[in-house]
Protein backbone atom coordinates (compact mmCIF):
# COMPACT_ATOMS: atom_id res chain seq x y z
CA UNK A 1 0.00 0.00 0.00
CA UNK A 2 1.36 3.42 -0.97
CA UNK A 3 2.08 6.06 1.63
CA UNK A 4 0.06 9.24 1.22
CA UNK A 5 0.52 12.63 2.84
CA UNK A 6 -1.89 15.45 2.10
CA UNK A 7 0.30 18.50 1.62
CA UNK A 8 -0.53 22.17 1.21
CA UNK A 9 1.19 25.27 -0.10
CA UNK A 10 0.00 28.30 1.89
CA UNK A 11 0.77 31.33 -0.24
CA UNK A 12 0.90 34.79 1.31
CA UNK A 13 -0.10 38.00 -0.38
CA UNK A 14 1.91 41.15 0.29
CA UNK A 15 3.28 42.17 3.67
CA UNK A 16 4.06 45.87 3.87
CA UNK A 17 6.64 47.75 5.92
CA UNK A 18 3.86 48.91 8.22
CA UNK A 19 2.63 45.36 8.90
CA UNK A 20 3.66 43.81 12.20
CA UNK A 21 4.88 40.27 12.80
CA UNK A 22 1.81 39.82 15.00
CA UNK A 23 -0.53 40.60 12.10
CA UNK A 24 1.50 38.40 9.75
CA UNK A 25 1.25 35.52 12.22
CA UNK A 26 -2.52 35.96 12.42
CA UNK A 27 -2.74 35.55 8.64
CA UNK A 28 -0.52 32.46 8.77
CA UNK A 29 -2.75 30.93 11.46
CA UNK A 30 -5.78 31.57 9.26
CA UNK A 31 -4.06 29.84 6.32
CA UNK A 32 -3.11 26.92 8.56
CA UNK A 33 -6.73 26.49 9.59
CA UNK A 34 -7.84 26.65 5.96
CA UNK A 35 -5.31 23.97 5.02
CA UNK A 36 -6.52 21.81 7.91
CA UNK A 37 -10.12 22.17 6.73
CA UNK A 38 -8.96 20.88 3.33
CA UNK A 39 -7.46 17.82 5.01
CA UNK A 40 -3.79 18.80 4.82
CA UNK A 41 -1.32 17.50 7.40
CA UNK A 42 1.83 19.31 6.21
CA UNK A 43 1.89 22.98 5.15
CA UNK A 44 4.66 24.90 3.40
CA UNK A 45 4.72 28.65 4.08
CA UNK A 46 6.91 31.20 2.23
CA UNK A 47 10.43 32.51 2.70
CA UNK A 48 10.65 35.47 5.15
CA UNK A 49 7.02 34.84 6.04
CA UNK A 50 6.71 37.24 8.99
CA UNK A 51 7.89 40.46 7.30
CA UNK A 52 8.00 42.31 4.03
CA UNK A 53 10.89 41.38 1.73
CA UNK A 54 13.18 43.87 3.45
CA UNK A 55 16.34 43.22 1.34
CA UNK A 56 14.82 45.56 -1.23
CA UNK A 57 15.63 48.43 1.18
CA UNK A 58 18.98 49.88 2.30
CA UNK A 59 19.40 50.33 6.05
CA UNK A 60 22.67 51.63 7.51
CA UNK A 61 21.72 50.79 11.11
CA UNK A 62 22.04 47.06 11.89
CA UNK A 63 20.19 47.52 15.17
CA UNK A 64 17.14 48.89 13.38
CA UNK A 65 17.19 46.00 10.91
CA UNK A 66 17.51 43.46 13.72
CA UNK A 67 14.59 44.88 15.67
CA UNK A 68 12.29 45.33 12.67
CA UNK A 69 12.91 42.15 10.72
CA UNK A 70 14.94 39.48 12.54
CA UNK A 71 13.90 36.78 14.98
CA UNK A 72 16.22 36.31 17.97
CA UNK A 73 14.41 33.13 19.02
CA UNK A 74 11.96 30.85 17.26
CA UNK A 75 9.23 30.72 18.25
CA UNK A 76 9.14 34.27 19.55
CA UNK A 77 6.32 35.91 21.46
CA UNK A 78 4.87 37.23 18.18
CA UNK A 79 5.15 33.94 16.27
CA UNK A 80 4.15 31.54 19.07
CA UNK A 81 0.44 31.48 18.08
CA UNK A 82 1.32 29.67 14.83
CA UNK A 83 3.12 26.92 16.74
CA UNK A 84 0.27 26.68 19.24
CA UNK A 85 -2.34 26.34 16.48
CA UNK A 86 -0.29 23.73 14.62
CA UNK A 87 0.03 21.66 17.80
CA UNK A 88 -3.71 22.01 18.44
CA UNK A 89 -4.53 20.85 14.89
CA UNK A 90 -1.78 18.20 14.75
CA UNK A 91 -0.17 19.71 11.65
CA UNK A 92 3.44 19.97 10.57
CA UNK A 93 4.82 22.95 8.67
CA UNK A 94 7.80 24.60 6.97
CA UNK A 95 8.34 28.34 7.36
CA UNK A 96 11.03 30.87 6.46
CA UNK A 97 12.25 33.82 8.52
CA UNK A 98 15.22 36.12 9.16
CA UNK A 99 17.33 34.52 11.91
CA UNK A 100 19.72 36.40 14.21
CA UNK A 101 21.91 34.18 16.38
CA UNK A 102 25.10 34.40 18.40
CA UNK A 103 27.53 31.61 17.46
CA UNK A 104 31.09 31.30 18.74
CA UNK A 105 30.82 34.70 20.34
CA UNK A 106 29.67 36.71 17.32
CA UNK A 107 26.35 37.84 15.87
CA UNK A 108 25.33 36.03 12.71
CA UNK A 109 22.34 36.57 10.45
CA UNK A 110 20.81 33.99 8.11
CA UNK A 111 17.87 33.58 5.76
CA UNK A 112 16.46 30.52 7.49
CA UNK A 113 13.69 27.94 7.23
CA UNK A 114 12.55 25.39 9.80
CA UNK A 115 10.61 22.16 9.70
CA UNK A 116 8.12 21.93 12.59
CA UNK A 117 6.57 18.69 13.80
CA UNK A 118 2.82 18.31 14.50
CA UNK A 119 3.60 18.59 18.23
CA UNK A 120 5.01 22.10 17.67
CA UNK A 121 8.68 21.19 18.14
CA UNK A 122 11.36 22.03 15.58
CA UNK A 123 12.58 18.98 13.62
CA UNK A 124 15.14 20.67 11.38
CA UNK A 125 16.72 23.95 10.32
CA UNK A 126 18.12 25.10 6.99
CA UNK A 127 20.02 28.31 6.22
CA UNK A 128 19.91 29.58 2.64
CA UNK A 129 23.10 28.86 0.71
CA UNK A 130 22.60 30.44 -2.73
CA UNK A 131 22.21 34.12 -1.82
CA UNK A 132 21.33 36.30 -4.84
CA UNK A 133 21.70 40.04 -5.28
CA UNK A 134 24.42 42.38 -4.04
CA UNK A 135 25.83 43.95 -0.88
CA UNK A 136 26.70 47.48 -1.99
CA UNK A 137 24.29 50.42 -1.91
CA UNK A 138 22.67 51.15 -5.29
CA UNK A 139 20.48 54.18 -4.65
CA UNK A 140 19.91 54.73 -8.38
CA UNK A 141 18.11 51.38 -8.72
CA UNK A 142 14.29 51.26 -8.60
CA UNK A 143 14.67 48.80 -5.73
CA UNK A 144 17.55 46.78 -4.37
CA UNK A 145 18.26 43.11 -3.67
CA UNK A 146 20.54 43.19 -0.64
CA UNK A 147 20.52 39.60 0.57
CA UNK A 148 24.33 39.56 0.41
CA UNK A 149 24.34 42.56 2.79
CA UNK A 150 21.88 41.28 5.38
CA UNK A 151 22.62 37.53 5.38
CA UNK A 152 25.59 35.21 5.53
CA UNK A 153 25.80 32.12 3.34
CA UNK A 154 24.13 29.26 5.20
CA UNK A 155 26.45 27.06 7.26
CA UNK A 156 24.32 23.94 7.82
CA UNK A 157 24.58 22.35 4.38
CA UNK A 158 21.83 20.49 2.54
CA UNK A 159 20.21 17.97 4.87
CA UNK A 160 17.13 15.74 5.10
CA UNK A 161 15.04 14.64 8.06
CA UNK A 162 12.79 11.66 8.82
CA UNK A 163 9.57 13.59 9.10
CA UNK A 164 5.90 12.57 9.14
CA UNK A 165 6.70 9.13 7.66
CA UNK A 166 8.72 10.71 4.83
CA UNK A 167 12.27 11.88 4.18
CA UNK A 168 12.04 15.65 3.76
CA UNK A 169 14.58 18.30 2.77
CA UNK A 170 14.44 22.09 2.70
CA UNK A 171 15.59 24.80 0.29
CA UNK A 172 14.90 28.54 0.03
CA UNK A 173 14.05 30.65 -3.04
CA UNK A 174 17.16 31.05 -5.24
CA UNK A 175 18.35 27.55 -4.27
CA UNK A 176 15.69 26.28 -6.67
CA UNK A 177 17.78 27.39 -9.65
CA UNK A 178 20.80 25.28 -8.68
CA UNK A 179 20.51 21.59 -9.59
CA UNK A 180 23.33 20.65 -7.22
CA UNK A 181 21.13 21.53 -4.25
CA UNK A 182 18.38 19.08 -5.21
CA UNK A 183 20.81 16.34 -6.15
CA UNK A 184 22.53 16.47 -2.75
CA UNK A 185 19.12 16.10 -1.10
CA UNK A 186 18.13 13.29 -3.47
CA UNK A 187 21.36 11.44 -2.71
CA UNK A 188 20.21 11.39 0.91
CA UNK A 189 16.87 9.86 -0.07
CA UNK A 190 14.67 12.99 -0.17
CA UNK A 191 11.02 12.22 -0.94
CA UNK A 192 9.73 15.77 -0.35
CA UNK A 193 11.53 19.08 -0.87
CA UNK A 194 9.88 22.11 0.76
CA UNK A 195 10.80 25.56 -0.52
CA UNK A 196 9.53 29.08 0.18
CA UNK A 197 10.28 32.03 -2.09
CA UNK A 198 9.90 35.80 -2.59
CA UNK A 199 10.68 36.55 -6.25
CA UNK A 200 10.44 40.04 -7.78
CA UNK A 201 8.53 40.22 -11.05
CA UNK A 202 11.24 42.53 -12.38
CA UNK A 203 14.84 41.47 -12.89
CA UNK A 204 17.20 44.21 -11.73
CA UNK A 205 20.21 42.73 -13.50
CA UNK A 206 18.92 42.84 -17.09
CA UNK A 207 15.65 43.37 -19.01
CA UNK A 208 13.53 40.24 -18.73
CA UNK A 209 9.77 39.97 -19.36
CA UNK A 210 7.85 38.96 -16.20
CA UNK A 211 6.29 36.08 -18.13
CA UNK A 212 9.75 34.69 -18.87
CA UNK A 213 10.67 34.82 -15.19
CA UNK A 214 7.55 32.79 -14.38
CA UNK A 215 8.39 30.38 -17.22
CA UNK A 216 11.84 29.75 -15.73
CA UNK A 217 10.26 29.22 -12.31
CA UNK A 218 7.86 26.61 -13.66
CA UNK A 219 10.24 24.62 -15.84
CA UNK A 220 12.90 24.57 -13.12
CA UNK A 221 10.43 23.20 -10.57
CA UNK A 222 9.21 20.50 -12.94
CA UNK A 223 12.73 19.51 -14.01
CA UNK A 224 14.11 19.35 -10.47
CA UNK A 225 11.19 17.27 -9.18
CA UNK A 226 11.50 14.81 -12.07
CA UNK A 227 15.29 14.57 -12.25
CA UNK A 228 15.47 13.86 -8.53
CA UNK A 229 12.28 11.78 -8.30
CA UNK A 230 10.88 13.82 -5.43
CA UNK A 231 7.75 15.76 -4.52
CA UNK A 232 8.38 19.51 -4.56
CA UNK A 233 6.29 22.09 -2.72
CA UNK A 234 7.15 25.72 -3.57
CA UNK A 235 5.32 28.56 -1.84
CA UNK A 236 5.39 32.27 -2.67
CA UNK A 237 4.97 35.49 -0.81
CA UNK A 238 3.76 37.70 -3.61
CA UNK A 239 1.78 40.68 -4.85
CA UNK A 240 2.55 44.38 -4.57
CA UNK A 241 4.49 44.99 -1.33
CA UNK A 242 4.52 48.77 -0.91
CA UNK A 243 4.36 49.00 -4.71
CA UNK A 244 7.03 46.40 -5.51
CA UNK A 245 5.61 43.32 -7.23
CA UNK A 246 6.56 39.69 -6.61
CA UNK A 247 4.98 36.86 -8.57
CA UNK A 248 2.95 33.97 -7.12
CA UNK A 249 2.59 30.65 -8.96
CA UNK A 250 2.99 28.54 -5.83
CA UNK A 251 3.28 24.89 -6.85
CA UNK A 252 2.99 21.29 -5.81
CA UNK A 253 4.95 19.20 -8.31
CA UNK A 254 4.92 15.40 -8.49
CA UNK A 255 8.07 13.28 -8.93
CA UNK A 256 6.91 12.72 -12.52
CA UNK A 257 7.46 16.43 -13.21
CA UNK A 258 3.73 17.09 -13.48
CA UNK A 259 2.22 20.10 -11.73
CA UNK A 260 -0.31 18.64 -9.30
CA UNK A 261 -1.60 22.00 -8.04
CA UNK A 262 -0.86 25.68 -8.66
CA UNK A 263 -2.08 28.94 -7.14
CA UNK A 264 -4.08 31.35 -9.32
CA UNK A 265 -3.73 34.61 -7.39
CA UNK A 266 -1.15 36.89 -5.81
CA UNK A 267 -3.01 36.94 -2.52
CA UNK A 268 -3.36 34.64 0.51
CA UNK A 269 -4.28 31.29 -1.02
CA UNK A 270 -4.03 27.61 -0.08
CA UNK A 271 -3.55 24.82 -2.59
CA UNK A 272 -3.65 21.17 -1.55
CA UNK A 273 -2.85 17.72 -2.91
CA UNK A 274 -2.90 14.18 -1.53
CA UNK A 275 0.68 13.20 -2.39
CA UNK A 276 1.49 9.56 -3.07
CA UNK A 277 4.94 9.47 -1.49
CA UNK A 278 5.78 6.17 -3.22
CA UNK A 279 4.92 7.49 -6.68
CA UNK A 280 8.64 7.89 -7.41
CA UNK A 281 9.51 4.26 -6.65
CA UNK A 282 9.73 3.16 -10.30
CA UNK A 283 11.81 6.21 -11.25
CA UNK A 284 14.21 5.53 -8.38
CA UNK A 285 14.53 1.87 -9.38
CA UNK A 286 15.09 2.57 -13.07
CA UNK A 287 15.72 5.92 -14.80
CA UNK A 288 17.17 7.60 -11.72
CA UNK A 289 18.73 4.59 -10.04
CA UNK A 290 21.69 6.60 -8.75
CA UNK A 291 23.70 3.59 -7.58
CA UNK A 292 23.49 1.96 -11.00
CA UNK A 293 23.93 4.93 -13.31
CA UNK A 294 25.72 7.88 -11.66
CA UNK A 295 29.39 8.40 -12.53
CA UNK A 296 30.76 10.83 -9.92
CA UNK A 297 34.35 10.22 -11.05
CA UNK A 298 33.46 12.36 -14.09
CA UNK A 299 31.71 15.12 -12.12
CA UNK A 300 34.76 16.53 -10.31
CA UNK A 301 34.45 20.01 -11.86
CA UNK A 302 31.15 20.48 -10.02
CA UNK A 303 32.94 20.67 -6.68
CA UNK A 304 36.37 21.87 -7.83
CA UNK A 305 35.34 24.95 -9.84
CA UNK A 306 32.92 27.79 -9.15
CA UNK A 307 33.13 30.00 -12.26
CA UNK A 308 33.02 28.73 -15.84
CA UNK A 309 36.33 28.46 -17.68
CA UNK A 310 36.87 27.49 -21.31
CA UNK A 311 38.99 24.33 -21.24
CA UNK A 312 38.87 22.72 -24.70
CA UNK A 313 40.43 19.32 -25.11
CA UNK A 314 43.47 18.85 -27.34
CA UNK A 315 42.45 15.24 -27.90
CA UNK A 316 40.31 14.23 -30.91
Amino acid sequence: MSRHLKVASAQLGPLHLADTRTSATARLVKLLREAHAMGARFVVFPELAFTTFFPRYWYADDTEVDQRFFEFTMPSAETQPLFDEARKLGMGFYIGYAERVVEQGRVRRFNTAILVRPDGTIAGRYRKIHLPGHSEHRPQAPFQHLEKKYFEVGNLGFRVWRYMDTITGMLICNDRRWPEAYRVLALQGAEIVALGFNTPSENLAFPEPPALRVHHHLITAQAMAYQNATWLIETAKCGFEDGYRMFGHSLIVAPTGEIAAKSVSEEDEVICFNADIDLAADLKRNTFNFAAHRRPEHYRLIVERTGAEVTPSDEP
